[in-house]
């Protein structure tokens, strides 16, 4: 029972809670970024270039 009290003092200090509750609004944001270049920014683009699909595009680093 010594272990478990121990790693609960230890996941519930302040540093590991806030590391958790930003990888989770880090990830929400990320999706949140992306539905709105795909959704929002990229049609108007691709009409005013001559209907250009942008899907297909791609560079790997």
């Amino acid at each position: 029972m010594g272990m478990m009290k121990e790693f609960k003092d230890f996941a519930m200090k302040g540093n590991v809670v806030d590391m958790a509750v930003g990888i989770i609004i880090g990830a929400a944001f990320g999706k949140i970024i992306a539905s709105f270049v795909g959704d929002v920014l990229m049609p108007p683009i691709g009409m005013m270039l001559g209907g250009m699909d942008f899907s297909t595009m791609a560079y790997t680093l």
